[in-house]
């Protein structure tokens, strides 16, 4: 009998807790069909994630089969083997199968599920499972499938006390009281979940690395192993963010200027000493000269000087730095028309293009700001030409309603992804950039900032567990549909009610627009409380110092970002997006408050004029979430008491704040302007 390991994995009894992998089982004749063809199961070889394949599989089968398999021989059952060692593929088939992939393949005995290596097996166990639980016909299981993205990446921005940084979901997984917990089922069950759907890379601790966190490549790094192995059971490469400073914390050097032999000597010896004990660390994540963080700035030298003195360190042990591009002058004037932070990271990182060596990655994130419910892309994509990249996205909700508000976050995903950047051509799009598709790249990939915390639910809201899901199988395979993965995300966690998809599909559909709707209008973002990000303050960052702001006068609001009068940053961009977004006529309306100064009375392609476009939307998006509501309450009795209960709490504070965005930022637009709403409605 094949061994499910239930020691160490095996169903909780808690759907919120097992997320998409609540296995259930599936009727006939599609049971009946299976169970003809999985009594036994061979397994090619022995690792830490061929076995953990095997145990999924297992476990998997028993669950939605109701069968436990017998170790097989031959060509009985199901088989798991890298490509190399079967005659089951054609050497055409094998041909088909790159680095982490897998293919499936039916056949009158069984099933093979073959990887091109064992990392891939795990995905295609995952694969199968889950195309099972949708009841996939065993002739449809066939199929060949190669990840999108070298790295598929996870960063977390825990913090050692167990706060985590833009963390909605409770305390940290891994920490607690300046030390680690060490719940080895918790990161066990939370590595197979990454591994699931195909994330290859975890960052454990927050890039604003303070002392304590320098700890983990010091004190704490016999902890960081035993992490570490629980991690590689699932193919999860493990990470570190570092504290640029730390020759000056731990070592007691008087600097760590990175041309300072000292300095260099330092960290060439501490990757020693790590990688004796890790070797299959992944590398450093780096956040620099960024709000307050160290780095090169301080001794007159620029990124790449910092970045290739810690690669040098880690190249013999073919480890990579991620150097993350989020860099701005944090302490502006607002008085300043000039200087715009959108163009920072630009500025910083492009007269650096080919400069680093070939173990350095750059993190840049989506857009040129942070994260807001709707930007342009940053035009570091397709500007950087010879030089490793990494998108990164950020599934905790820190700007769209910090998993107290529903928001499906994959179509803005999906946006990023398809952009064209016209770097090369039509086509150029983003996904291709950092698919290592378009410009030769060593390492390339996405990464996303975690929404995990310690609730039994995972993510705060389960309805977010979509995200983490979709981020994993967008960045998987970047052509996915984003209603075709909502739906499979519904099927795999709550069931085949056709009631329960459709209302749940309709609910993440319409939640992005709906948030954008009412809160900050046509690309302008913020708009928030300071520091927190959460709830309306149309002013909240007006005269700060950070470079967010709106510019909202009695005339008009929007950042003039265009190149005759602006701060340039329409400039940017390769001639088919500059000039659509240096133009007001031609720029997308989603964004025209990002890169123009507009007038309250500008007619939109709507017809409406902006000021009544504002508190349309505003009422609108109101509406939408108190429909939400409605539409969830219709699913009483169809899902679990417990599952259904926490959403509509969730659903119940998504509808009194979506109206207290409505009324303050209408009621701020009517006082500013003076002019009332053409529908005669109530505004404070």
């Amino acid at each position: 009998m094949l061994s499910k390991n239930l020691t160490e994995i095996g169903k909780e009894g808690n759907p919120a807790y097992e997320c998409w992998l609540n296995y259930r089982p599936v009727e006939a004749p599609i049971a009946e069909a299976y169970k003809a063809l999985c009594r036994f199961v061979h397994v090619s070889g022995s690792s830490p994630v061929l076995n953990s394949a095997a145990s999924e599989l297992a476990l998997g089968l028993e669950s939605i089969l109701g069968i436990l398999p017998e170790k097989g021989q031959g060509y009985d059952g199901i088989t798991l083997t890298t490509a190399e060692k079967t005659d089951l593929l054609t050497p055409s088939e094998k041909d088909q199968i790159l680095p982490e992939g897998f293919m499936i393949r039916h056949h009158p005995q069984g099933f093979v599920i073959a990887g091109k290596d064992d990392r891939g097996i795990l995905y295609g166990v995952f694969a199968f499972l889950r195309l099972l639980q949708l009841k996939t016909a065993p002739e449809a299981m066939n199929r060949v499938e190669n990840p999108a993205n070298m790295l598929r990446m996870v960063n977390h921005w825990d913090n050692i006390d167990g706060s985590v940084e833009r963390g909605y979901a409770g305390k940290s997984i891994y920490f607690r009281n300046n030390q680690f917990i060490m719940d080895v089922k918790r990161l066990r069950d939370y590595a197979r979940l990454l591994a699931s759907v195909g994330i290859n890379a975890v960052v454990i601790n927050n890039v604003n690395v303070h002392y304590h966190e320098t700890l983990l490549i010091d004190r704490y790094l016999p902890d960081v192993v035993k992490v570490a192995e629980i991690f590689r059971l699932y193919g999860v490469t493990l990470y570190l963010s570092i504290n640029y400073s730390s020759p000056i914390q731990l070592g007691g050097l008087d600097n760590a200027d990175p041309l300072d032999p000292t300095v260099q000597a330092w960290w060439c010896e501490k990757a020693r000493q790590i990688y004796q004990q890790i070797p299959d660390l992944g590398g450093f994540l780096v956040k620099a000269d960024s709000e307050n963080r160290p780095g090169p700035f301080t001794y007159g030298r620029n990124h790449a000087d910092g970045a290739n003195m810690l690669a040098k360190a880690l190249e013999p042990f073919g480890g990579i730095v991620i150097w993350r591009c989020f860099v701005y002058n944090c302490r502006q004037d607002w008085r300043d028309r000039v200087t715009d932070r959108a163009n920072a990271a630009y500025d910083n990182f492009m007269p650096l293009d080919g400069k680093f060596m070939d173990n350095v990655v750059l993190q840049i994130k989506n857009g040129p700001m942070d994260f807001q419910v709707r930007e342009p892309v940053s035009p570091l994509f397709g500007g950087l030409r010879h030089t490793n990249q990494v998108l990164e996205l950020q599934i905790t909700q820190e700007y769209t309603g910090q998993q107290k508000h529903v928001c499906y976050l994959i179509p803005m995903w999906k946006e990023v992804l398809d952009f064209d950047t016209h770097a090369d051509g039509s086509g150029s799009t983003v996904k291709k950039i950092v698919g290592g598709k378009l410009f030769p790249q060593k390492y390339c990939g996405v990464a996303a900032v975690s929404n995990i915390g310690d609730d039994m639910n995972w993510t705060g809201h389960i309805l977010a567990q979509a995200n983490l899901y979709g981020y994993g199988r967008l960045i998987w395979d970047t052509s996915i549909d984003s209603t075709a993965l909502a739906e499979e995300w519904i099927r795999l966690t709550f069931g085949e009610s056709q009631k329960v998809k459709q209302i749940i599909t309709e609910i993440l559909m319409n939640s992005w627009p709906a948030y954008e709707n009412y809160t900050s209008p046509l690309g302008i973002g913020w708009m928030v409380n300071p520091n927190h990000h959460y709830g309306p303050s149309v002013d909240g960052y007006e005269y700060s110092a950070w470079g967010t702001y709106h510019r909202a006068d009695r005339f008009g609001i929007g950042v003039d970002r265009t190149v005759q009068n602006g701060t340039g940053n329409a400039g940017r961009y390769y001639p088919e997006n500059a000039q659509r977004y240096n133009s007001m006529e031609n720029c997308p309306e989603e964004l025209l408050l990002f890169f123009h100064h507009v007038s309250y009375d500008y007619r939109l392609k709507s017809g409406k004029t902006l000021i009544q476009h504002i508190y349309d939307t505003h009422f609108e998006g109101a509406r939408q979430a108190e429909q939400f509501k409605a539409q969830w309450l219709e699913l009483k009795g169809l899902i679990d008491e417990e599952r259904f209960e926490h959403v509509l709490a969730r659903l119940e504070i998504q509808v009194k704040d979506a109206a207290e965005w409505r009324d303050v930022v209408n009621s701020y637009f009517f006082r500013k302007t003076g002019i009332p709403d053409e529908k005669g409605r109530k505004i404070f």
